[in-house]
């Protein structure tokens, strides 16, 4: 007697990898019985359905599936018993179960994780960006950034890159100081994407006398003078007001309201919003 291999189709509005995933793992219960699986990805309407049914019935397939779309979860239901094909639907208990226990309404929207997925590699990529053009590592990054902090130490430039490259806003900053001249490059950056922070010159100094406790370093040094601190919020107010940018003064905000100040300029897709 021949051996018969079941044959599996992996039919989804997606990748379809999901499905694949639970019939391997199915098949792998039958120890030493080969299966054939077959995975169509992307079927988005009926016409493609019947063409896989015809294929299917010649080898009297079983059809799993994740098809969000009622409509196409019924027209395969109809079609598939029609042809007495076996059906296995992998999405709708579960999405059933989960509307029901929240009382919400599921979206229905084909390929769903992959554009979550789409959202988390952005954010990936803007922390790395955060990482490589934090502190004024390379300016020629600020040509690439969507969103340029520019303030003197210790204004929260990395905390806030991070936060905001956590939204998926690929963020650099600058440091301002006295006897160095901004980069040419910041110059070239369009100015609604440049944020300038400042604070007030005593919350300044208390948090950077701090630092220095936490270095080992009195009091004394030039870093928490209060007549240092004062020239060189000067000379940042200076250059903030030279390009133009919107200066947000952080004294009495966490990262995350200073973040959101910025945020409501930053359209979803991460490019500014014109200040027309």
């Amino acid at each position: 007697m021949t051996e018969q291999i079941p044959v599996i189709y992996v039919i989804s509005d997606a990748i379809g990898e999901t499905a694949e995933f639970v019939s391997r793992a199915a098949a792998a219960q039958f120890n030493g019985i080969k299966t054939k699986i077959r995975r169509v990805p992307y079927v988005q309407d009926e016409t493609h359905i019947d063409e896989i049914l015809e294929e299917a019935v010649e080898e009297q397939a079983i059809l799993v599936y994740t098809l969000v779309l009622t409509n196409l979860r019924n027209y395969i239901e109809k079609r598939a018993k029609e042809k007495n094909l076996t059906t296995i639907d992998i999405l709708s208990p579960l999405i059933s179960a989960l509307g029901h226990k929240t009382g919400l309404q599921p979206k229905n929207i084909p390929n769903i994780t992959h554009r979550l997925d789409e959202q988390y590699f952005r954010k990936v990529e803007a922390v790395e960006f955060a990482v490589k053009y934090d502190d004024g590592k390379d300016p020629r990054g600020m040509l690439f950034a969507d969103v340029v902090l520019i303030g003197v130490s210790r204004t929260s430039k990395t905390p806030l890159s991070m936060y905001l490259a956590h939204r998926g806003i690929k963020t650099a900053n600058i440091p301002l100081v006295p006897e160095v001249s901004p980069p040419r490059e910041l110059y070239q950056v369009q100015k609604n994407k440049v944020f300038g922070l400042i604070i007030s010159p005593d919350k300044l100094n208390q948090i950077r006398s701090e630092r220095l406790k936490t270095l080992g370093l009195g009091p004394s040094a030039d870093y928490a003078n209060l007549d240092r601190i004062m020239e060189e919020l000067d000379y940042a107010k200076q250059i903030m007001k030279k390009i133009g940018c919107t200066i947000i003064d952080t004294t009495n905000k966490a990262v995350e309201e200073t973040a959101s100040l910025i945020l409501q300029k930053v359209t979803i897709n991460g490019e500014l919003k014109s200040n027309g």
